[in-house]
Parts: C-alpha cells; structure tokens; sequence
C-alpha cells in the first residue's frame, strides 16, 4: 500500500496549537466513520500523528513527547480507531523505541510503520530456561554464514509468541568473552523455517505464554539491531522502556484492579469488616502514590530515555496487583474460591479488570517475574538508584564458555 505524502513542516518543533491544528485538519480529511480503520491507522501515521516526538516520516513530527496524551485525546473524541496497544504491548512498548534508538534508516523505515498500525505484532525472546534471571548468560548461538546468521537455541516465557509476526531477539556471537560483551540482537521473522512455538500452559489454565526453539534459523545481518558484541547495550534500553512500559503506563485514578476492588467495597457494603477497610485504604494511598510517581516518570522522559527509575514503577506494580488481588478474593469471602473456567486458551491479550478475582488473582502471580524478577529490580534499584555497593560478581571478567552451567 502506498503511503500518503508527509507534508513539509517547518524547522522548529510544533506546540500544542499546531498539533491541535494538524490533528483537525487530518481529522476533516480523513473521516474515522467512513474509512477502513487499517487505512485510516497508516494515514496517521503518514501524517506523523502516531508518536508525535519521533522524527518525520517515522510517525512523528519530533514534537515535545509530553503532547503525545493530546493528541491521543483528539483521536479519541472523534471515534477514530485505535491501534489495540493491548495486543502489541512488546511492539509498541519495547521494540519500537529500541529500533528508533539503534536501527538503521532502512530498518525504521520497514518495521515502525506495521508494527504502530498493528498490522505485525512482535514478540520478545530474551529468557532462556538455563539463564534464569541472568538474561547476560543466555546461550543461544549465532553463527555468521556470509550475509546471514545460523541461530540454534530455546527461549522462555515469551509472551505471545503465538501471535507474532516479529521478535527482538539476543543472541551469543562470541563465547571466548566476558558475557556481557558477546551478545548481539537480532529481529527475527517469527514464520521462519526452523522457528517453533509452544504453549506454556499457566496456573490460569491459558496459555499466553510460550516456549520458543530455534533451529538453523536464518536471519539476515540486515536484521542485526546494533553493531555485533553490542547485544547487550541494545537488551538494556529495551528492558528499560519494557519496565516503564508495565510499571509506568498512564492511567487515572482508581483504575486497574484497585478500581476493581473499591467498586466492589462499595458495591456490597456487607462484606465489609474493619480489618478489610484499613487493607482497602492502605493499597489504595499506595496505589495512587505509585500512580504519581509514574506520572512524574513519564515527565521525565520527555527529556530523554528511559533510566533505572522504571525499575521501581514495575517493583511497585507487580507488588501491589498481587496484594489488591488477593484482597479481593478476602473480601468475597468463599464466592472468591470460584473460578469460572479452565478451559486451555491461547489469548490475543492479559486483561485483568474484565476478567473474573480468581484469574486476577492468580495471573498477578506472574507480575513478579515477567518484564524482570522482582529480585533483580531490586538490584538494580540498589545499585544504580540508591548508590549502594554493587553485588560481588565472580563473573564478571571470566569469558562465558568458560562459566558454569
């Protein structure tokens, strides 16, 4: 499909007013009801209302990140349709901002565009089952082959896999190194020869997550995100934005489970103990102070990328949807052990507030180690946020084949 012409806009940046203009202008010509959603998706992205703060011609109009919300608004007032974030959350939250950071022009051009528009969603394939929290000690292997790489290894945990059309992929390329320094990041085209998914059934009875094996996968060196060796500087801005991602997404107050639970406090006033009421108010006032915080983060990042401080937006998002989901199942009482069905599923999304308190309750279990075990944020929080001593690493210099495993 062709894409429509980028009109010029001057050298400065525009304000507030000028994307207001511009979201009116594109809405009067291109009307949501009328056209085909995709069409109209490409469209806006065309005119570089997607992500406002990327560059021209990549979906953006390097506008001030901070009006992406308006924008967003403007769309939304009008019942223009929507890209479904929540089915391409490893797209748009952790491969996009990694390929605008370390693809080449050719590279941007080819995968931001399907993947916005939610015509290619990705997936990630960082955990391996012999690496654990250590994503640097990975052990699938990549060998040159001319203007290709042979990759042979097994990712886990990896959601959606079943559903994607892309992946960000790390890699070992040279074992005779430190392991920090002989990784290199691919995307990896999901349909491949060689490429196979597996359903990892969960405690919920679905299977949203998977396992991956790769064998004599081809990828192009044109796939290669990043210079070789350079994997794991790639691997840290994505886990980066990945945690800022799922701990520090906009949203308003009470939402999420919390606004599940204070629904349902004030829906059936006789449930309630004064045990309850003091648990209620006390994840409440977190919660909202997590809520702040994040906003106070995403402020941040208007003036550059994303720092350790997502580290704690994610901590205190797997903390506290597992304690309020939990609260939810001790103020129900025994209507709380039901659970509605175990029917194995394969899903095209996690949706925790239209879902039933025994799903919430045992999905949240996840939260603690998906996008980053809670032990390793803590680390990181440690070290890189609170300037306490590193943790010892007997490690750190010895070269990878040589570890342990």
């Amino acid at each position: 499909m062709p894409r429509a012409e980028v009109r010029p806009v001057s050298t400065a940046p525009p304000d507030v007013d000028e994307l207001d203009r511009r979201v009116g202008e594109f809405l009067a010509a291109h009307d949501p009801a009328a056209m085909d959603p995709l069409e109209f998706l490409r469209a806006r992205f065309d005119a570089g209302l997607a992500w406002v703060h990327y560059p021209e011609g990549l979906g953006g109009l390097g506008a001030p990140r901070a009006l992406q919300p308006a924008v967003d608004r403007r769309f939304a007032e009008a019942g223009a349709p929507t890209n479904h974030p929540e089915r391409n959350g490893i797209g748009l939250g952790m491969a996009a901002p990694t390929i605008l950071a370390f693809g080449t022009g050719e590279q941007k051009r080819r995968f931001l565009r399907p993947l916005w528009t939610g015509e290619e969603p990705w997936c990630q394939l960082f955990s391996e089952p012999g690496a654990g929290s250590d994503l640097a000690a990975l052990a699938t292997r990549a060998v040159r082959d001319g203007d290709a790489w042979v990759i042979n290894g097994q990712k886990v945990w990896t959601s959606m896999a079943h559903e994607a059309r892309w992946a960000i992929l790390v890699t070992r390329t040279d074992p005779d190194v430190p392991k920090h320094r002989g990784m290199t990041y691919f995307v990896c085209d999901m349909t491949a020869p060689g490429v196979e998914v597996r359903p990892l059934r969960q405690l919920t009875g679905e299977a949203e997550f998977n396992e991956v094996f790769l064998t004599d996968v081809r990828i192009p060196d044109a796939h290669r995100l990043g210079e070789v060796g350079q994997g794991w500087q790639v691997a840290t801005t994505t886990l980066m934005n990945e945690r800022v991602a799922i701990g520090g997404a906009g949203a308003p107050r009470e939402s999420g489970m919390i606004g599940v639970v204070a629904a349902l406090w004030r829906d059936r006033p006789e449930l309630r103990t004064p045990g309850l009421h003091d648990a209620l108010l006390r994840a409440w006032v977190e919660t909202e102070a997590a809520r702040l915080t994040g906003e106070r983060l995403r402020q941040q990042l208007t003036a550059g990328r994303p720092g350790p401080e997502g580290s704690g937006a994610k901590l205190a998002f797997a903390e506290l949807n597992q304690r309020v989901s939990g609260l939810e199942l001790e103020l129900l009482g025994e209507d709380g052990l039901r659970y509605d069905d175990w029917t194995m599923r394969r899903p095209t999304e996690v949706d925790f507030t239209r879902r039933s308190p025994g799903y919430r309750y045992l999905r949240a279990k996840g939260n603690s180690i998906e996008g980053g075990t809670s032990e390793i944020l803590r680390n990181i929080i440690a070290e890189r946020v609170l300037g306490l001593p590193g943790e010892i690493r007997v490690d750190k210099d010895a070269a990878w084949k040589d570890l342990p495993r």
